[in-house]
């Protein structure tokens, strides 16, 4: 089965949950809704937003519960869209990159967040946000928090900052593959990285992930994270995509060397 296709996503969520995996929102495991072994399935919402509908559709219909994360751009937020997921049953959250659009400035950064939480919030009662990674910017959006506390918001959490690593195994589909983690510039957890790695932890493909979860090697707990403009059944979109991966994950191999 061809990789990043919806086909195969299907086939991944439907494998986990053949072997006992919850797939669960991020805002259910900070409430501790996870059964014995749980996935929390997470979307950032960077661009097409339309294939993330096609994805929500996919959990809905095999009862599957997720979290997207939308940016405040045209490319990602689009209301039509963020309603239908919502309808689903699905979390929705803020995928805030306030500081780089800030251009540094804290005082600005955390005015445009408080604002763009609540647009977000029309649609959806908001609780917890993520980083968007932004690759090419010099400023990590995680720093805002040095200075002002989003739990004074009402939110209850960040995958960054409040989920427990030393539990919870981390995988992302940065880079188009499900190893990328060397080539990423924000979206890994490093203090756990390289121990997952030298045990064994790490698949290139989802046909890797599928096997590893049919022969019992992935851990109890796990975050998965994707990114749905990658995944589509349309041939022209699935190359233009790789094709587009490629060239960012040249670029993001020469930032991470610097």
């Amino acid at each position: 089965m061809q990789d990043f296709t919806l086909d195969i996503y299907r086939e991944l969520l439907e494998t986990l949950q053949r072997n006992g995996y919850e797939i669960i929102s991020y805002a259910q495991y900070l409430k501790e809704e996870g059964k014995e072994k749980f996935v929390i399935l997470r979307h950032d919402v960077d661009a097409k937003p339309e294939n993330s509908l096609k994805t929500a559709q996919i959990e809905h219909s095999i009862g599957a519960k997720a979290t997207y994360y939308f940016r405040v751009g045209k490319e990602s937020n689009r209301p039509e869209v963020i309603r239908a997921i919502v309808k689903l049953g699905h979390e929705i959250g803020y995928h805030y990159e306030d500081l780089s659009l800030c251009g540094g400035d804290k005082e600005k950064a955390w005015s445009h967040f408080k604002t763009w939480l609540e647009y977000f919030r029309q649609y959806y009662a908001v609780e917890t946000i993520c980083m968007h990674g932004a690759p090419t910017s010099k400023w990590d959006g995680k720093e805002l928090w040095k200075s002002y506390d989003y739990k004074e918001l009402g939110v209850t959490g960040e995958p960054y900052l409040d989920t427990d690593f030393a539990d919870v195994f981390y995988l992302t589909d940065t880079g188009r593959c499900w190893d990328g983690y060397k080539m990423s510039v924000r979206d890994k957890i490093p203090q756990y990285q390289d121990e997952w790695n030298a045990k064994g932890l790490t698949w290139h493909t989802t046909t890797q992930l599928i096997e590893a979860i049919e022969t019992g090697r992935l851990p109890k707990h796990v975050m998965l994270t994707t990114h749905p403009q990658r995944w589509t059944n349309d041939k022209a979109a699935w190359w233009k995509e790789l094709l587009l991966q490629n060239t960012k994950n040249i670029i993001k191999r020469m930032i991470v060397s610097r």
